[in-house]
């Protein structure tokens, strides 16, 4: 009997989630984690549909992330996009689905690691695109070097209700021509990360230079090849503070953070085309460990 393409139904969310667990580690999962999936609901925000053979037996998943952040980008992101069938007329119809929850949107984009080449395989196909690189790079044993703050600089602890604001200025002026990171953030997503499970208290710093905040780094728990592991996100500075080294001022802080807090090893990823960072890590102990391909979608 053919493979049938149906909606994510409640009775079937279990099933979904199962899936993701299972082929999770030849997918991105950067929103696959188990805390991802509990909180998983079926939602307008992510539609989702399931490949379902004649047995009734889950053998395909496509769910994308279309809320409000991802629309003011007039984009979306895949959570999944996968076949165990490694059939090309299952990916279409999958997709063809998906994409009727487009309406208002520019692009649909999916990353592809570089340990799955038959889906970057698939998805070219497809008509996706090949947008950008990132490169996964990881320090261990952590060794951070020592690091001195110039005059009228100092370093401070993000205070969760008060410094959203100042988060989102630096971030958003940052990143504003950073690939797949221009869509300004707002308060309201700052708020939010003291709550979730990845939080490490004290793990978000501003750098601050004559009481104005000019740089930001970002600390928090993850988990790489199954074990723990700190993962550093969101290290920004004001374009006019940038090219000073305040930069390699912050990593080196960030891995102290990191030793202090009992990590062996730290995790970051960085975009192929952002050259000068990259090769800042690289000579701070970061090695690269894997690659993932972004791809693109137009629907314009």
């Amino acid at each position: 009997m053919d493979t049938r393409i149906l909606a994510l139904s409640p009775e079937r969310l279990e099933d979904f989630k199962a899936y993701c667990r299972k082929h999770g580690q030849v997918v991105d999962d950067s929103f696959l984690y188990e805390e991802d999936l509990a909180e998983f609901q079926i939602h307008e925000e992510h539609p989702t549909y399931l490949a379902v053979n004649g047995e009734g037996e889950v053998v395909g998943a496509a769910s994308m992330i279309a809320d409000a952040y991802q629309r003011r980008g007039k984009q979306a992101r895949f959570r999944i996009f996968h076949t165990e069938t490694e059939d090309t007329a299952v990916y279409r119809r999958l997709l063809d689905e998906i994409v009727k929850h487009g309406e208002g949107l520019a692009s649909m984009f999916i990353f592809v690691p570089s340990v799955n080449p038959g889906l970057m395989e698939r998805v070219a196909q497809l008509g996706f695109q090949v947008e950008r690189y990132s490169f996964l790079l990881v320090n261990e044993p952590l060794q951070p070097a020592p690091y001195e703050l110039p005059e009228g600089y100092r370093l401070r602890a993000f205070r969760p209700g008060e410094d959203e604001e100042a988060w989102c200025t630096v971030r958003n002026a940052g990143f504003a021509q950073l690939k797949g990171s221009q869509t300004p953030i707002t308060q309201d997503m700052v708020a939010k990360y003291s709550g979730e499970v990845d939080y490490l208290n004290g793990g978000m710093l501003f750098l601050v230079h004559e009481e104005r905040p000019v740089g930001i780094v970002r600390c928090s728990d993850d988990e790489y090849l199954d074990a723990p592991i700190m993962n550093i996100g969101s290290l920004a500075l004001l374009p006019e503070y940038q090219g000073k080294g305040l930069g390699r001022l912050l990593l080196r802080r960030a891995l102290e953070f990191g030793r202090e807090n009992g990590y062996a090893r730290a995790i970051l990823c960085v975009n192929a085309e952002n050259e000068r960072a990259k090769a800042l890590y690289l000579q701070e102990g970061f090695r690269e460990t894997e690659y993932a391909v972004n791809y693109r979608l137009d629907l314009r």
